[in-house]
């Protein structure tokens, strides 16, 4: 145990909260330790049941000196849902999932709902949102960081849909937040991430989409180039009920794989639907077509299993033209990578139509997020960073700002595409409103306005 927490602390602080306290050694403590790629140890993990939890958690870490990782589903790319000799403030138990009002697709979704229950539950309503891409993602790192999901291009970052939130902030208060209340917080909240407080449920409005066509379209490895070119300029004009991803998959030293497009289309019209993806299937050999209609919530796949030891190097830039020039500059850079492998996803549409200055998420003029995944562990990838740098040095030219859900390396120059200069003094100031100690920082952090960023 952490040398700053004594075993009477500990038996203190189970005597005050509803949820589970762990601590090295206990049965359980193991399971609750590690990500999906990194390992942590903590001090303490703490499964809050409440607010009152959660708020009595933060104190306890500030009284002992202890980091504070907030985990909702425990996704961070970065590790930042676990830590060494500090606290996880686990939200698993958060998981209510309430329809509030049906007529007006109000819904209510704990911190620690999955997506998946989230897609089950409203499935019988014949409502959905832009969700995360595995099952297992909780509702709250991906909503406070935005959230890309395959309804994008129709109704906008999962964030668009929130209308409410309540917040534990770092002196235990508990605020609501949203237009009408605390609405500054409100907009720091919907793409700033946790720096601002522990955010404990939202309310959001779904969408009427049950049932959607989704699958892969795969197309003849030496067709790519041509295929990718064609696809990036029909999502110029393609319907927004369409959205689309672009899998560029790594050779390994191999023959190359096929090209592979996962559409989704929001609806259940066939003709509609067949209208909108048949041009991306007229581009080239199609090999492999997948595309069929099922309930939303079967577009969510299970997290992949990595082979023992590797821990995937993700970056992201998003870019507002996706040209054919992009595209051959990032089919060339990748093939310096045999272990590279390059996501394309055509957003843009209802994100774009989102003013700029209404959410801290301002990269509205987007329409692709490219997303870089050096697969590997880091002892293999080691040698292999100056040409993973060299692909992004040559794509910078036509990106503008990054996204916070996919960096698994977060360094300044992350933070400066995440957070514009305009949009980090802003978020600066809040956070010196809202936690001036920077206790929150286990994220894409925002430094309080006037504090020592040494």
């Amino acid at each position: 145990m952490d040398s700053a927490v004594e075993p009477g602390d500990i038996e203190s602080l189970r005597a005050e909260i509803t949820g589970e306290v762990f601590v090295p050694g206990d049965d359980g403590y193991d399971d609750l330790t590690d990500l999906i790629v990194h390992t942590g140890h903590p001090a303490v993990i703490i499964r809050a049941r409440n607010n009152d939890d959660v708020a009595r958690g933060i104190a306890f870490a500030v009284t002992h000196g202890l980091e504070i990782s907030t985990r909702s589903g425990g996704h961070s790319n970065a590790g930042f849902s676990t830590n060494v000799g500090g606290m996880v403030l686990d939200l698993a138990h958060l998981n209510s999932i309430e329809v509030v009002d049906e007529s007006g697709r109000l819904v209510r979704l704990g911190a620690g709902a999955k997506w998946a229950q989230v897609a089950t539950a409203l499935e019988p309503y014949g409502f959905a949102f832009t969700s995360g891409d595995t099952t297992s993602v909780a509702v709250g790192g991906l909503l406070v960081g935005g959230g890309v999901g395959w309804l994008v291009r129709k109704y906008g970052l999962a964030m668009d849909n929130l209308v409410a939130a309540e917040v534990v902030t770092a002196d235990g208060l508990v605020l609501s937040a949203s237009a009408e209340e605390n609405p500054d917080l409100f907009w720091a909240i919907r793409g700033g991430g946790g720096n601002f407080g522990v955010v404990t449920s939202f309310t959001v409005v779904a969408q009427p989409v049950p049932r959607v066509f989704f699958g892969q379209i795969s197309f003849a490895p030496d067709e790519t180039a041509k295929v990718l070119r064609g696809w990036a300029a029909y999502m110029e004009s393609a319907p927004e009920e369409l959205t689309a991803t672009a899998m560029c998959w790594p050779t390994f030293g191999q023959a190359t794989p096929p090209l592979a497009i996962m559409v989704c289309y929001a609806g259940d019209d066939e003709a509609a639907a067949r209208s909108a993806i048949d041009p991306i299937r007229k581009l080239g050999t199609v090999v492999d077509d997948q595309v069929r209609l099922m309930p939303y919530g079967d577009v969510l796949q299970p997290a992949s299993d990595l082979p023992p030891g590797w821990r995937p190097y993700v970056r992201n830039r998003l870019t507002p033209a996706l040209t054919g020039d992009l595209v051959t500059t990032v089919l060339t850079e990748q093939a310096n990578l045999e272990n590279l492998y390059v996501e394309i996803r055509s957003i843009g549409g209802a994100l774009s139509q989102v003013p700029e200055d209404a959410t801290a998420f301002i990269h509205r003029s987007t329409q692709a997020m490219i997303m870089g995944v050096l697969l590997g562990s880091p002892e293999g990838n080691e040698p292999l960073l100056p040409a993973y740098e060299a692909f992004w040095s040559a794509l910078a030219p036509s990106m503008s700002g990054a996204y916070s859900g996919f960096l698994s390396n977060v360094l300044a120059a992350d933070i400066d595409a995440v957070y514009p200069e305009q949009v980090y003094r802003r978020l600066a100031a809040l956070k010196r409103e809202y936690d001036p100690g920077n206790i929150f920082h286990l994220n894409v952090n925002v430094v309080p306005a006037g504090a020592d960023q040494g």
